[in-house]
């Protein structure tokens, strides 16, 4: 292959490029993005309509109704949800995955303002943004004072600190919860109203008239132009306005003093916001969708000094429910994970090969191919993240092949006396083909990621471009790479493997598949049986899920009250609640604890499309649980399942996800999953359905290894186990591809197709099981799942090892036999009808 050629020719070319993608990969490194997932976005647009005190009929009748009708004039909209509680419309668009969503903004913000020439009056405009997967909240900014009022709170938070949160790049910062906006509260008493016979609307028509904002103007006095003033204006004073004539005629003046007092207060309060108990307010840390959760939360604590600067000195702002500290754990378990799987998968080879230099070559390769990838996920704009990460840890295994395939050729054309330099021109030139094949094979399981829309195709396509780099990058560096530094180092060996343990195991795998090949029509047909049995069996028994169970110390829990319930009876029910939390897990192993009660205020209606609530019999409350706490997880929420219902048995809970990764993973709908067949591409290589049928025949060992694995461990069936086995399937079809192409080419040579599956098997046998031992050791401390965080990718490594010990015992076992009943009768003839190929039967005009 040219590859080969041009780097023995050209060995300094090869040794340059490599060094400079290593050092272009410490500047992509430094500049791309961080975050647990990579940048995930819904085609979803939400309209938040207040109008306080409008009952929910109403809200729907008067305003909902109209805004749907006119929605579905918007271009590419899929469908319209609509929730309606009192005094709050909140409606989500959802468009097709094609939809261009700046197009459908201005569209939607055109037709909102058309739908208002039909809103009752006094409605004002809603709040329109978009409002997806990757917009969630990543920590909370907890107020607390204690002297001030919540009002004062509410008032510092908005004014004050929200200017120079809201500022922040990626950040999405909402109006403060747990307070009410401020406003001037008069308040009547309707026995001095009775009195004077005064109805309620004069004194609302009155604090109006006093109250109008008109412009002053001006009054030129001499030489000078001043600015006019008026007491109709509310001005510093707010007494000043109970001064104001309610009634004035023929009798004595009837004064707004007569029958009201004033105060600066706040609005009607329909929800309160509490931290370990205590009435405060906080604002939510949401990112924006295309933001990292590390960046995010890194400017916000440099910002904080300044937050505090801004506030009074006896108010207390702390960032608490930190989803950084998460995701820095679980990418830097998958690192070490990574490295220390890279490091077995060393040792394996060393084993194998018996030649520190050959073992140093082929491990080589795993952190240049490594640093490739990178520099490509660079070029591609993705970021670092948990798919990436745990796509790039996928390959390492799979790295390891390339080279171990070239350099176990190599030793095997040195074994048979050829020259240092012809030996490895000539192992790495028969082999570029098979790799070429096999590697496109395992890179054709994911091809169906691109074809995936909305939050799988976020979700896959990271991943997939990670391994593809990851693959690519190690097949180029085998095929020039290797064979230069083998040229360089590798050594001829003094003495043959025919007296070791391989030479051993050769003799033994050669005995053993005479006896299996003189009965392979009934071990064929067992193993289609068994298989079929055994994943017929075990599927329905896999749990399936999105993505797996983490245990991140957090709780979340929503609490509903009986319709209609007070605010404040639901305040006490939710002090109640977290009392009881508190018991079961120990006062002493709560870190924080913070809710919210009520609804939020129609003041900031942006605030219900972060959390949305259905009345004041509503709650939600998050708890933060020390390390040392020793009840949590599952085993935790059963037990406060059956106390709370006997503490509060007419109150209803749920939990709802806590950690970013659930909340990120629940929004919206379940993520498709689709696999490739193989079987057509195959025949394409090898212009043989019968052969593509034999190499894909180990794939029901692999499906049903993955079951048995995951079935005895405990573990579901998600996103991380569904890509092991993937990759599980593609290793085992590389394998096969190997072992069949040397038994065709054996055939070819004239022996008999026994033989041919004897030679090709046995050739095989040392590569086949480096692969499979190198690739099942790299993962044992990712399926291991040890440290914070590291358990999200553990199904991963799980799926990958018992898939491959499946896979491996099929591969050995059963590919053989299979391959000699599909090619029994088959000629040395190719399909091919070109008169001069040589492998064609109408070669030379016959």
């Amino acid at each position: 292959m040219w590859l080969v050629l041009a780097s023995m020719r050209r060995p300094i070319t090869i040794l340059v490029a490599v060094i400079s993608i290593a050092l272009a990969s410490v500047l992509a490194l430094r500049r791309m993005g961080i975050d647990i997932f990579p940048r995930l976005g819904a085609p979803a647009i939400y309209v938040a309509q207040p109008y306080g005190g409008m009952a929910p009929a109403q809200m729907e009748g008067f305003l909902t109704y109209y805004y749907e009708f006119h929605f579905l004039f918007v271009t590419g909209i899929e469908h319209v949800e609509s929730k309606n509680i009192q005094g709050m419309a909140l409606m989500k668009l959802v468009f097709h995955s094609d939809m261009d969503m700046n197009r459908a903004m201005a569209e939607v913000i055109g037709y909102v303002t058309r739908a208002r020439a039909f809103m009752p009056p006094g409605a004002v405009p809603p709040f329109i943004m978009r409002y997806d997967a990757g917009s969630v909240p990543v920590a909370q900014l907890v107020f607390s004072s204690p002297a001030r009022s919540l009002g004062e709170m509410q008032d510092i938070a908005l004014n004050r600190v929200r200017p120079i949160f809201a500022t922040l790049p990626g950040v999405s910062a909402p109006p403060p919860f747990g307070g009410s906006q401020r406003t001037i509260v008069v308040s009547l008493n309707p026995d001095r109203l009775r009195a004077y016979r005064i109805s309620p609307e004069e004194v609302i028509r009155t604090v109006n008239r006093a109250t109008l904002v008109v412009p002053f103007g001006n009054v030129r006095t001499g030489d000078l132009v001043r600015i006019a003033s008026t007491n109709a204006t509310l001005g510093g004073n707010i007494q000043e306005l109970l001064d104001t004539p309610v009634r004035i005629g023929p009798g004595p003046a009837v004064y707004l003093r007569d029958m009201a007092t004033i105060q600066d207060s706040t609005d009607v309060v329909v929800g309160y916001a509490h931290v370990n108990g205590k009435r405060t307010v906080y604002i939510p840390v949401t990112k924006t969708a295309d933001a990292s959760t590390l960046a995010v939360i890194g400017r916000v604590r440099e910002a904080l000094p300044a937050m505090r600067n801004a506030a009074p000195e006896d108010v207390a702002i702390d960032l608490v429910f930190d989803q950084s500290i998460y995701v820095v754990n679980a990418l830097r378990s998958l690192v070490r994970e990574g490295l220390l799987g890279a490091l077995l998968t060393g040792l394996v080879v060393l084993l194998f090969l018996r030649d520190w230099r050959s073992a140093l070559i082929v491990v080589a390769t795993i952190p240049f191919a490594l640093l490739s990838a990178v520099v490509s996920l660079w070029i591609t704009d993705q970021t670092i993240n948990i798919m990436t990460l745990g796509g790039l840890a996928l390959a390492i295994g799979v790295l390891v092949d390339e080279a171990t395939v070239a350099i176990e050729s190599i030793h095997t054309h040195l074994s048979a006396g050829l020259s240092h330099v012809q030996a490895v021109f000539d192992a790495s030139r028969k082999t570029a083909l098979p790799r070429l094949l096999a590697m496109l094979c395992v890179l054709s399981v994911f091809v169906p990621a691109f074809f995936m829309v909305g939050i799988g195709r976020q979700l896959f396509v990271p991943l997939t471009l990670a391994v593809g780099f990851a693959m690519l990058s190690s097949y180029l560096l085998s095929s020039t790479l290797v064979p230069v530094l083998s040229a360089w180092f590798i050594r001829r060996k003094q003495e043959g493997e025919q007296g070791g343990f391989l030479g051993r195991l050769r003799s033994f795998y050669s005995a053993y598949l005479r006896a299996i090949l003189a009965y392979r029509w009934p071990l064929v047909v067992a193993y289609a049986v068994s298989s079929g049995v055994l994943i017929f069996f075990l599927f329905p028994r896999v749990g399936t899920e999105i993505f797996p169970a983490v245990e991140t110390g957090q709780l979340q829990l929503r609490l509903r009250a009986p319709t209609g319930t007070r605010l404040e009876k639901t305040e006490r029910i939710v002090l109640q609640a977290l009392d009881v939390i508190q018991q079961q897990v120990g006062r002493e192993n709560v870190a924080i604890t913070t809710d919210f009660v009520g609804v939020p205020t129609s003041n900031y209606p942006v605030n219900s499309i972060y959390l949305f609530m259905s009345g004041q019999h509503e709650a939600v409350l998050h708890v933060a649980l020390k390390p040392a706490a020793p009840l949590r997880g599952e085993p935790l929420k059963e037990v406060l399942r059956r106390k709370l219902a006997e503490a509060l048995p007419e109150v209803s809970f749920s939990f709802e996800p806590a950690d970013i990764i659930s909340q990120v993973m629940s929004f919206g709908s379940p993520t498709p999953v689709e696999v490739a067949v193989q079987g057509p591409n195959l025949a394409v290589n090898f212009q043989s359905f019968r052969l593509a049928f034999a190499v894909i025949s180990t794939a029901p060992a692999v499906i049903g290894g993955v079951l048995l694995t995951l079935l005895l461990t405990g573990t579901t069936l998600n996103v991380q186990s569904f890509m092991g086995a993937i990759m599980a399937l593609g290793i085992a079809v590389a394998n096969a591809i190997l072992l069949v192409t040397f038994a065709e080419m054996s055939r070819q040579e004239g022996k008999p197709v026994r033989e041919a599956a004897l030679e090709g098997s046995r050739e095989r046998l040392r590569a086949i099981l480096m692969t499979a031992t190198a690739m099942i050791a790299g993962m044992v401390p990712i399926a291991l799942g040890i440290g914070e965080g590291a358990e999200q990718a553990a199904p991963l490594g799980r799926a990958v090892i018992g898939g491959l010990l499946a896979a491996t015992l099929a591969t050995l076992t059963v590919l053989p036999p299979v391959y000699a009943i599909v090619q029994a009768r088959s000629g040395r003839f190719s399909p091919s009808m070109d008169p001069h190929d040589p492998t064609s039967r109408f070669h030379g005009g016959s």
